[in-house]
């Protein structure tokens, strides 16, 4: 007779219950948003089913809806009209951050995405140096650090620095204290790769690397080597960031595993919109159910992050139960 050790803890829904070593709960996740100037109502996001580019007013209507469902966590990606290539101006994303919490005030947690990618011309996520072929890490990082501030005195209870710019987390910690601002967060992608599953936000917040320099290889991390993301996390942690992230995750599972192992802080991991996206169609063509994305979800976790960023988030209590 074969031994059922084993199966005994398998074979009813209380036991599984009782015996899982890994679990998620709703108040883990955080939902992208995208507020974007001179647009007078939400614009679907192709791949991205449930995820708009909303106007200002759109916005408040969405996060509304998002509490009613149990979601109270947001990160903020301000999308301005007008472009520039040097001389930033923060202001259409901090105008949002205090509509937010003006409406919403401690009922919700706001992250704000730091980078310049959507401000640009070029679409890359610093200042381009003369050459127009390689970004300027000194004129970035400054730039980087006064729009982390501005989102700070907005009331932003996070700030999301996005560019992997050498220094950007220290500058922004330095610039934070200094004006007493050192309740606010830094969540820094510590380990983003550059990688091919970020095709839908582009979309989304116009943010397509182009010009000459035509990607984002010199300053996003190589998928082939893990070493620098070791590297790149301890060296944000020093500086003062609290919460360190992988992004994308699906694809760099074991490179979760292992940074969350050697360094503690809390994990996040941001779910990107290819990702999402490819869950979502095989979901619509009903060759898998959204269980599949909480399967994802799960996968995170047991890697080692406390935190998840995803698309889906909006839905987690949902799918959860």
């Amino acid at each position: 007779m074969a031994n059922l050790t084993l199966r005994r803890l398998r074979q009813d829904s209380a036991i599984r219950a009782l015996t899982r070593e890994v679990s998620i709960g709703a108040e883990q996740f955080i939902q992208p948003i995208f507020a974007v100037e001179d647009i007078d109502e939400p614009q679907t996001i192709p791949g991205l089913p449930g995820t708009h580019r909303d106007s200002t007013d759109s916005l408040l209507q969405q996060v509304d809806e998002d509490l009613r469902n149990g979601v109270t966590k947001f990160l903020l990606f301000g999308v301005p009209a007008h472009k520039h290539d040097r001389s930033f101006d923060p202001g259409f994303t901090v105008a949002q951050i205090e509509r937010l919490k003006q409406a919403f005030g401690d009922s919700i947690w706001l992250a704000a995405d730091v980078c310049l990618c959507s401000s640009t011309h070029h679409g890359h996520c610093g200042v381009l140096d003369d050459s127009g072929q390689h970004l300027h890490n000194g004129a970035s990082v400054e730039a980087l650090a006064e729009f982390a501030l501005a989102y700070a005195d907005a009331g932003a209870d996070c700030v999301a620095p996005s560019d992997m710019m050498d220094g950007r987390v220290a500058a922004i910690r330095e610039r934070l204290d200094r004006r007493q601002r050192e309740r606010t967060l830094i969540m820094s992608y510590s380990a983003k790769f550059h990688s091919s599953f970020y095709g839908p936000f582009r979309h989304a917040a116009e943010s397509a690397p182009g010009g000459m320099l035509t990607d984002r290889a010199s300053y996003q991390i190589d998928p082939a080597r893990p070493s620098d993301a070791l590297l790149s996390s301890r060296r944000d942690a020093a500086e003062g960031a609290d919460i360190l992230m992988v992004k994308p995750g699906m694809a760099y599972l074991d490179v979760l595993a292992k940074l969350s192992a050697q360094i503690e802080l809390p994990w996040a991991v941001y779910q990107t919109s290819g990702e999402y996206a490819a869950l979502s169609l095989t979901i619509r063509e009903n060759l898998m159910s959204p269980q599949a994305i909480v399967e994802s979800w799960i996968a995170f976790a047991r890697a080692g992050a406390s935190i998840i960023i995803s698309y889906g988030a909006r839905y987690a209590r949902g799918w959860l139960a």
